[in-house]
This record gives structure tokens, C-alpha cells and sequence, in this order.
């Protein structure tokens, strides 16, 4: 008897493979059938990897107080928009966002107007802009500032609330947000006319009036190829939402760590490239830390975040000296690992992948995953461990065939087992980002598939991470996953919502905090009436997939995931006691692997 228990076993794991690739494999495969369909205008920012941010209006420095002295120093320093848009495209980026139209550059207009109110060039900078970009494959967005306090800043009035009622034939005051409102939607409705090659707006925060007017909604109607992205607030009519200026993480430049839109919605970052200063130029060649801002790059990417890289153009457009050598140094660092940024999703989440983060000795990184090879992944290294040759990663039931350099094609060893893949023998650490292409079994192994588990949600096993559970508030709380009988468990795959920062933090007058599992017990039972625990401890409070592993050898049906305290503390209530769960995987196995 004992060879035919060992062939039904076989036949079993056989099946259990081939379910995981009919069901499984890629994860995201069983998400995209209930996504809804993406609309068209979004396909350019789905596909971009970084954008351009450019402030830059009459308050640069030198400060101009007039629109017309601006203007000429402008035009005689030799502005060019195709200088622009080739710095633009060192970095890899789709689109430029222009920031002329700022509530501290004098709302200034760099496009000719019939509406006055503001400053308006009689040179069509924007128009120029647009056209360069387009013959170069880049796109436009026009920043639109919703706040007209700060209007009189230079000492000076900026804002003509006479001559724009007098063009609308009542009254109406500029300073007040009512009538900046009324004087900035009118801009809105000019510029999608006379502009069809203007790719959509970044909207900085809302307007009363706008929404009172239906602004967006107008917009919809009228350039329905037109994107709209938000800054600091998740606004479901916009296409994105922008997350400004998070820094004070560990590694500083983790970004991602502080941003709070889970996938799949389009969620940029933007942060300024100088150390320090203004987001315009102040006058100052301030320092670049170029680590620092590499390594925001590569972050932004392995979680699915577009970097808006800020840059300070002076009068004349250029930039100053540190930054053109960044553009310049950027230009030659990126293509040779472009694979690893562009046409991929971030892994750990919800397109599959293994686990980013922190790893051994102090080493930290991300994953990438390829959108059309899902046999292929990077490792992207951009903190090396404090000693040694080698880095550990969960592998998060991928097996492994084939690591190489990205770079060089350099083939690497490797050892996987219980879990872990480590790459071996590695001594030529690249400053910013070393990167490791990861030839993948086409289908996870050790996984129970899609269908197989069912749990106390559905939304837990459903392979759907647009689906998920929401405990209310309400802890301690309890998920029951059902094996449907008796079966190997190995460890549990968690995937937390990401819709909290994964530490406390203040950002722009808004407390936030991590929402997420803290302390933890799983019991386990096998008529689901008497349970046993067989687990305790604490998850990190970390973005991406988390383990929990179980005892070696456990055989159980039911399975149990208390949770009594999450790490969102009671002084930010938005966030205490939330817990927002994707999905959760059962492992019965672990790949093993050499190389």
C-alpha cells in the first residue's frame, strides 16, 4: 500500500501545480477580471515611470513685480521649452507638469489671455512647451492652484479683481477663495479650448467654487482624453493622486512608507530633487544628494508610486549646475537597468512577486515584477548589507532557476530553502541600486490556490485585491481560514491594505498612522469547535506581504488569525484600531532550489 499512498500523494501535488497555474499564477490574473476597465486618458500615466515638476513663474529668482519685465528677461535669457523636455527625458520622464499658475510665482499665466485678472505673457511659453513634448513623445499637465492668499506676499498686488469684474460684468474680489474660484475655473474652460494637445491638470487641493460649479465633471464631458490628478487628498472623480514631500522615513528615501493609496489606483509621488529651499529657484544652486534621490526613484518603482521629480528652473529655464549634473549622471545610470523600472509592477503586492523591505544585515530593497514575463523578476538592493556577500529574501513560493547581474550579466549563485532565497558571492555592491534578474518557475509552488481556501470573508481568499475586510474598529479581530479538510500549513501570506503610512507621522497638518496587525496568535483546529494555538508574536509594521510561519509539520482544516492590537496609536483615531486586510494566503510547502 505504501507506493500507491505515495502515487495518489504525487497525483495530488500534481493537481494542487496544476490548479495554481490555472487559478493562481500570476495572482494578478484572477484581480483583473473584476477590474473595471481603465480609461483611455490614463494609459500614458499606467505606462509612465517618472514625471518632470517644474516651478517656475515671476516670483523665480530675481523676483519680478511685473508681468512684462518677466517676460523679456524670459525671452532674452533664451528660454527654450526643448530644453525642457531633453532634461526631462534623462530622467525617463512621460510628462511635465508646469507650475506657473502658483499661488507664490505671482499666478502668472504663461499663455496669452482674454481673461484678465493675472499675469499673461503675450509669448505662448505654453503652447511652445506643449508642442516640443509632443514631437519628443512627452506630455503636458498644467498645474491649477486653488488659493489666493497669498496674493499680495511681495508687496505688491497680483490679482486685478477690477479688471476681471469688469470683464464679467459684476463684481467680484480676486483675494476671496469664492471670487479666485470664479477668476481660475474661467481659466480652466480657456485653456482646454485652446489647448487640444494639453494632456490634463494637477490640481492643488480643491475650490469651493470649482466644486460647487462641476468642474470636474465638466471636464469629463468636454476633453474626456484630459487626466486629473490631486494633490494630498483621494478625490474619486480624479484619474491619480499626487502624495507630496514625504520624508523623515527610515531609509530616508523609502517614500512609499509614508504614502497612504493602496493599489491599483495611479498614485504619484512628488518630492524636490534639491536639498533644501523652495520648490522654485531662491537664487541658490542648492545641493543634490544624489543617493538620496536615486534611490526615490528606484523605491517609487518597486511599489507601483510615479516620481515627480521637482526641479528649480531659473528665468532663463535652465537649471542650476548641481541639478544638470544630476539630470546628466541620471541620464547614464538609468537605461543600462531600465528594464527593471519601466513595463513593471512593484512585487510584494498585489501583482505577486516576493517579499521587498528590509532583509539581513541591515540590507533593504524592492522587488519588481515584469508586466508581460511574470517569470521574470528584479531585486533591487539599494541599501547592501553591512557585511558580508550575500542577500536573504523571502521568496515568497517562487522557485528559482537563474539570478543575474542586470548590468553586466554576470550569473550568480543561490541557495533556496524554507523559504528563503540567498544570493551568494556578491562583492561588487553598486552604490545606489545593485540588481539582480530572477528567472522564475512560470507558477508558485507550496500555495494553496484560489478556490481551494475559503475563509470567515471572502474577501480574503478571493484572489481579488480590490476586495477586502474591513474590521470596523472592532478588536480583537478574528479570520478563519477552511482548508476544506485536513491539509499541510506551513506559514500564512499576509497582504495588509495599503491605506495607512506604516509608522506615525505628521504630514501637512494631518495626523496618520500605521493600520496595520501588531500583535498576533493562530490557532488551529480540525472540526473548527476545539482549537489549539500554535503561534504568537508580532507582525512589522511594513508595507508589502508579511509571513507568519507555522509549526514544521502542522496538519490542520481550519485555521485562525487573532489580532487583539494593531500598531495605530489611540491619538490618531482615523487609524487606531483599523484593520483592513487583501488577502491571506496559505503556504503547505517551500520551494528549494540551487544555483
Amino acid at each position: 500500500m505504501r507506493p500507491a499512498r505515495s502515487t495518489v500523494h504525487l497525483l495530488w501535488v500534481a493537481v494542487l501545480a496544476l490548479l495554481c497555474g490555472l487559478f493562481a499564477a500570476p495572482a494578478s490574473q484572477a484581480a483583473a477580471a473584476h477590474h473595471p476597465a481603465y480609461p483611455p486618458r490614463q494609459t500614458m500615466l499606467r505606462n509612465a515611470t517618472a514625471g518632470m515638476f517644474l516651478h517656475w513663474g515671476m516670483f523665480t529668482a530675481p523676483k519680478h513685480l511685473d508681468c512684462a519685465s518677466w517676460e523679456k528677461d524670459v525671452t532674452d535669457g533664451g528660454w527654450n521649452p526643448d530644453y525642457w523636455v531633453d532634461e526631462a527625458r534623462k530622467i525617463r520622464a512621460s510628462y511635465i507638469v508646469l507650475a506657473t499658475f502658483h499661488s507664490r510665482l505671482g499666478y502668472a499665466r504663461p499663455w496669452p489671455s482674454a481673461i484678465p485678472g493675472s499675469c499673461s505673457t503675450k509669448r505662448d511659453i505654453l503652447g511652445e512647451l506643449i508642442d516640443a513634448a509632443a514631437k519628443k513623445g512627452l506630455k503636458v499637465i498644467l498645474y491649477m492652484t486653488d488659493d489666493p492668499k497669498w496674493h499680495d506676499e511681495q508687496g505688491v498686488e497680483t490679482l486685478d479683481s477690477a479688471a476681471y469684474s469688469a470683464y464679467k460684468g459684476h463684481d467680484v474680489d480676486l483675494t476671496t477663495r469664492e471670487g479666485f474660484g470664479e477668476f481660475s475655473y474661467d481659466n480652466f474652460f480657456e485653456v482646454m479650448k485652446n489647448y487640444p494637445k494639453l494632456s490634463g491638470f494637477w490640481i492643488d487641493n480643491d475650490n469651493e467654487y470649482w466644486e460647487q460649479h462641476q468642474l470636474y465633471e465638466q471636464i469629463r464631458r468636454l476633453r474626456p482624453d484630459m487626466t486629473l490628478s490631486n494633490n494630498n487628498e483621494d478625490t474619486p472623480i480624479m484619474d491619480m493622486v499626487s502624495h507630496e514631500q514625504k520624508v523623515g522615513m527610515t531609509p530616508p528615501y523609502d517614500q512609499p512608507s509614508a504614502i497612504w493609496t493602496p493599489m491599483p489606483r495611479l498614485t504619484e509621488s512628488c518630492y524636490k530633487v534639491p536639498d533644501t529651499g523652495s520648490w522654485w529657484y531662491d537664487g541658490q544652486d542648492r545641493p543634490v544628494s544624489t543617493g538620496l534621490n536615486v534611490d526615490r526613484y528606484i523605491a517609487n518603482a518597486g511599489n507601483s508610486i510615479l516620481s515627480l521629480a521637482d526641479f528649480t528652473a531659473m528665468v532663463n529655464g535652465r537649471f542650476p549646475a548641481q541639478q544638470e549634473k544630476f539630470l546628466d549622471l541620471m541620464q547614464d545610470y538609468l537605461p543600462p537597468i531600465w528594464p527593471s523600472l519601466h513595463g513593471v509592477y512593484g512585487g510584494g503586492f498585489m501583482y505577486g512577486g516576493m517579499q521587498p523591505g528590509s532583509w539581513n544585515d541591515g540590507s533593504y530593497g524592492y522587488i519588481t515584477v515584469s508586466r508581460t514575463d511574470r517569470t521574470t523578476q528584479y531585486v533591487h538592493v539599494t541599501t547592501k548589507p553591512t557585511s558580508g556577500d550575500q542577500v536573504r529574501i523571502r521568496d515568497n513560493g517562487y522557485r528559482i532557476e537563474r539570478i543575474t547581474d542586470l548590468r553586466t550579466g554576470r550569473r550568480f549563485h543561490f541557495d533556496q530553502r524554507g523559504g528563503t532565497l540567498t544570493i551568494k558571492g556578491v562583492t561588487d555592491w553598486d552604490p545606489y541600486d545593485t540588481v539582480f534578474k530572477v528567472r522564475t518557475a512560470p507558477v508558485r509552488e507550496g500555495v494553496y490556490p484560489t478556490g481551494v481556501v475559503k475563509a470567515s470573508d471572502p474577501a480574503l481568499t478571493d484572489g481579488d485585491f480590490t476586495t477586502y475586510t474591513d474590521n470596523k474598529g472592532v478588536l480583537p479581530a478574528s479570520y478563519t481560514l477552511d482548508l476544506g479538510r485536513v491539509r499541510r500549513a506551513s506559514y500564512l501570506g499576509v497582504n495588509q491594505r495599503e491605506w495607512s503610512p506604516t509608522y506615525n507621522r505628521e504630514t501637512f497638518g494631518r495626523k496618520e498612522d500605521s493600520a496595520r496587525i501588531k500583535d498576533y496568535t493562530v490557532s488551529v483546529s480540525d472540526d473548527g469547535t476545539t482549537w489549539s494555538e500554535v503561534k504568537a508574536g508580532v507582525l512589522e509594521s511594513a508595507r508589502g506581504i508579511r509571513f507568519i510561519d507555522l509549526p514544521t509539520g502542522l496538519r490542520t482544516r481550519y485555521i485562525r488569525l487573532d489580532v487583539p492590537t494593531t500598531w495605530g496609536a489611540p491619538t490618531v483615531p482615523a487609524f487606531y484600531q483599523q484593520l483592513r486586510i487583501d488577502e491571506i494566503q496559505v503556504g503547505y510547502g517551500r520551494p528549494t532550489s540551487h544555483g
